[in-house]
This record gives C-alpha cells, sequence and structure tokens, in this order.
C-alpha cells in the first residue's frame, strides 16, 4: 500500500518507514513551510517530519495552502492508496480527502466523538477526565467527524503533565495506526459511525486558558498547570509581572487565594480557594525556568507574598 503522509509532529517520531511499518510504502509527506527563527528571522527550521523524510529518501511538499492545480497533480502523480493525516494544521478540501484509492485517515488524540478540536490532550487533563486515548479515524470536510476505525484507551494518572500524555499518546498512535493500515489494506476495517449528539469540543489554546485562577479549588488550579506543561506553561503575575508555573502537586495547606505559603527544595507551595498546590519549577518573564528556591534567592519573590 502506497501512503502520502501529512503531518508536523512537534514530538519525537521513529523513522518514517517504521513508523508506518515496513508492509507500506510512504510515497511522499506533505507538511507546513519551513519557519523561520531567531531574532533576524533570517534563518529557516523545517518541520521536523520533513527532516525525518529526507534522511529516508522521501518527496517532501510544502505548499503555504494545500490546493491548487499545481499542487495537486504533483501528489495525484504519486498516485497513493491512502493519505494519513498527523496534526497537519490545514482544512483539507473534499478533492484532496478523496485523492487516493482509500481515501484520508486521521489520528486524532481523544476518544472520539468526545473532544473533536485542535487542542484534546490539554482539555482531556482540564476536565479531570479520568481516561483518554486515540481514535484513528476516516477524515470527512465536518471537523473530526469521520467514523472510528480503531480506538485505543489509556487511563491519566493524576500528576500526568500535557508533555507527558502527549508523548504517551504519540506511542500508542503509531502502534493503532500501523493495526488500523493492516485492517485496511485487507479490507477487514470496520468503521463506526460518530453519535454527533454525544459530541464534545476542545477549542484551540489561547492566552486567556492559561491564566491561573487562584479563587479556583487546589485540584483546578494543579489541573490548568499540568495542561499547559511544557508549553505554553500557565502564567500568575508577581508584582504585576508574569510568571510561567511548572509541575504542581495538591497539598492540604491553607492560606488567602494566591499566597505563598512555603518555598523550599520540595518547591513553591500557594494557597488556593481550597487547599493549595506546591509548583515544582517557575519561569519569571525574559527568564529562564527555575527552581522557586532559586527565584527567593534572587529576590524575586518571598513567602508571604500574593500572587495573582
Amino acid at each position: 500500500m502506497k501512503i502520502l503522509f501529512w503531518g508536523t509532529p512537534g514530538f519525537a517520531l521513529p523513522p518514517l518507514r517504521a513508523l508506518i511499518g515496513e508492509a507500506f510504502d510512504v510515497v511522499g509527506v506533505v507538511t507546513q513551510p519551513d519557519k523561520a527563527v531567531g531574532r533576524s528571522r533570517s534563518t529557516l527550521e523545517p518541520p521536523l517530519v520533513k527532516r525525518m523524510a529526507l534522511e529516508e529518501g522521501i518527496p517532501v511538499f510544502q505548499p503555504d495552502r494545500p490546493k491548487g492545480d499545481e499542487f495537486v497533480a504533483q501528489i495525484s502523480a504519486l498516485a497513493p492508496d491512502l493519505s494519513v493525516v498527523v496534526a497537519y494544521g490545514h482544512i483539507l478540501s473534499q478533492q484532496i480527502i478523496d485523492l487516493p484509492r482509500l481515501g484520508t485517515v486521521n489520528i486524532h488524540a481523544s476518544l472520539l466523538p468526545k473532544l473533536r478540536g485542535a487542542g484534546p490532550i490539554q482539555a482531556s487533563i482540564l476536565h479531570g477526565d479520568a481516561e483518554t486515548g486515540v481514535t484513528i479515524m476516516r477524515m470527512v470536510k465536518a471537523l473530526d467527524a469521520g467514523p472510528s476505525i480503531l480506538q485505543v484507551r489509556t487511563p491519566i494518572p493524576d500528576d500526568e503533565t500535557f508533555g507527558e500524555l502527549q508523548m504517551r499518546l504519540a506511542e500508542m498512535g503509531a502502534l493503532a495506526l500501523i493495526e488500523a493500515l493492516a485492517l485496511l489494506s485487507i479490507g477487514k476495517a470496520v468503521e463506526t459511525p460518530q453519535t454527533d449528539a454525544d459530541a464534545t469540543y476542545a477549542p484551540k489554546i489561547d492566552r486567556t486558558m492559561t491564566r491561573v485562577n487562584w479563587a479556583s479549588d487546589a485540584r483546578a488550579v494543579a489541573r490548568i498547570i499540568r495542561a499547559f506543561d511544557p508549553r505554553p506553561g500557565a502564567f500568575t503575575q508577581a508584582k504585576q509581572t508574569d510568571v510561567k508555573l511548572f509541575g504542581a502537586r495538591v497539598t492540604s495547606r491553607t492560606g488567602a487565594p494566591g499566597e505563598i505559603l512555603a518555598i523550599d527544595d520540595g518547591g513553591m507551595t500557594v494557597a488556593c480557594a481550597d487547599g493549595a498546590v506546591q509548583i515544582a519549577n517557575v519561569q519569571p518573564a525574559g527568564k529562564k525556568r527555575i527552581a522557586p528556591i532559586e527565584w527567593l534567592r534572587g529576590r524575586g519573590i518571598a513567602v508571604g507574598e500574593r500572587l495573582s
């Protein structure tokens, strides 16, 4: 089976041929244009998936938008049997979705129809869900609404961060994808339509979602910090300056919401409306990520001060 791979995965993956499986032939990769980086924005950094593809000798396509006669002709010439989409970042037209002989499948990091949308991993932590998973689904024009081909479930530990869960789901998704491709290749895939009435949504992350509200209970605050660790980072303000927070554990200490109750080798304990959280690391604006005790020693903060 010839596979056309679409994506810009921001996490480490094995080489593409190993990801897809030795029985399948990756004939091309479509990804985002190289990103300008550095102060002068003069250096172009290729997406990880592009570097992986070039190492494997796989052709790479980087259109600004996945449309136009020239682009369609280029990927049509590859004669793919199936397209596989992983976090590509653009909506595909029906023409593109239907181009391969077997259509297009997508890997989504939730148990669809729950948490359709751009931020399912963060949302699962924010909501305090006991479990999440990966869905391999057939892509349709509507957002994450295609029939499910395969689902894999996993529990969410109370202390797991977004970064840790994302990595686990990436590994699970790679294995689930290989299984789904095998089923599709032999005509044994069972496609189960989603029930739209059961659908929930996970919106794209914006800055307002990442601000900590100390008037919430400690479990809710801990979930906010975990959901945006390591990026973009939940934040609060100390002396009217933004500070990002990483690593959170609920404790039974009490105090006025936002009050710093302790800073020691274990972290920084901050009171919430009910209970408190112990924070492992902080990142004041314009500075590197450090332990709270280093922040204390640098006189950036002190016990008894209030975060807002």
